[in-house]
């Protein structure tokens, strides 16, 4: 479960199950919440050497050989009945290249017991909305493709999916992409089929490290609006809930990158550095200026990450 609401960005770390998993490099403490990175020495420094071996990092929760419903339990299903209390969520999928984030973010498709956190966040809020009968809620959904600092509708279709008529707007603290489709999901199965629909447009390549390798960020966005049935009053909540499968972060000589797919790996680790410096900035109480406009990414994600937004990144590792 999520704790305490935080205005920061918490952090859950992810481990993909291998056959041959780095003991001797990775040490995971599940009781303090910590991971312990050994690096081993140069082997042509010799027996003077000033380089830092070890690292420490303390996080939020430890996910090692997890389910992907304890994947859920952890990250998200708190978000859902924040949301229907006008609270918007965020989370994010964050890693290298192979390392399971579309996996934790939508799972197999064709595997019901293997399902993503997002098709479980989906069951959970329609499950929600059915209980809370004093409530009248409706909920749009829209999916966003941002590919080489490109934007595309995935649920456009293909005359409306090119990026030049989509354009990142703000107005009164509330961002949106003027241009982008929002569809009225009446039913779960409605959600599941926009997310679908969007999954089969996404970009996605194959190299070294990853046959099918996302390409770009993908962000799957519910707009909920929860108006009373029992009080004859105009106040009503809005809330979103953005769950963002990120592309993954490379490093060009083990990926052998090359052309257009090196293209596509410089614009990746550009924007993952921008966001990297927001998720900084955020954290340190002393910043006056967060860098949002750096990046198409960071800045739709403005009101979207930390303050009255509870924003969940989920780190994936494997080694």
């Amino acid at each position: 479960m999520l704790s305490k609401k935080t205005d920061r960005v918490q952090v859950y770390i992810r481990t993909k199950p291998t056959s041959h998993f780095a003991d001797k490099l990775l040490e995971l403490d599940s009781a303090s919440q910590t991971v312990r990175v050994h690096l081993p020495p140069h082997p042509t420094r010799g027996h003077i050497d000033n380089q830092q071996l070890d690292f420490s990092f303390s996080v939020d929760g430890l996910l090692h050989n997890a389910s992907q419903e304890e994947v859920f339990e952890s990250c998200a299903e708190d978000l859902v009945s924040r949301a229907l209390d006008g609270f918007s969520g965020t989370v994010l999928a964050f890693g290298q290249t192979g390392a399971g984030k579309t996996y934790s973010i939508t799972g197999p498709g064709q595997s019901y017991r293997h399902r993503g956190l997002l098709p479980r966040l989906i069951h959970n809020l329609y499950q929600e909305v059915e209980n809370r009968y004093e409530q009248d809620v409706s909920i749009g959904a829209s999916y966003l493709e941002i590919y080489n600092e490109s934007l595309f509708d995935l649920l456009g279709g293909l005359d409306e999916a090119v990026s030049d008529k989509l354009v990142v707007t703000e107005e009164s603290g509330v961002v949106g992409v003027k241009g982008l489709s929002v569809r009225q999901a009446r039913s779960e199965e409605d959600a599941l089929n926009f997310l679908f629909e969007g999954e089969t447009n996404r970009c996605i390549g194959e190299h070294m490290l990853n046959r099918i390798s996302s390409r770009s960020h993908c962000i799957f966005t519910l707009y909920i609006e929860s108006r009373s049935r029992t009080h004859s009053t105009s106040r009503y909540f809005q809330s979103k809930l953005n769950i963002v499968d990120l592309a993954g972060s490379e490093r060009l000589k083990k990926t052998g990158s090359g052309g257009h797919v090196l293209k596509e790996a410089l614009y990746i680790n550009k924007s993952l550095t921008f966001l990297e410096q927001v998720v900084v900035a955020l954290a340190d109480s002393k910043r006056e200026h967060v860098p949002y406009r750096q990046s198409k990414l960071t800045h739709f994600l403005k009101d979207s990450i930390g303050g009255s937004c509870q924003t969940i990144l989920i780190a994936n590792i494997w080694t």
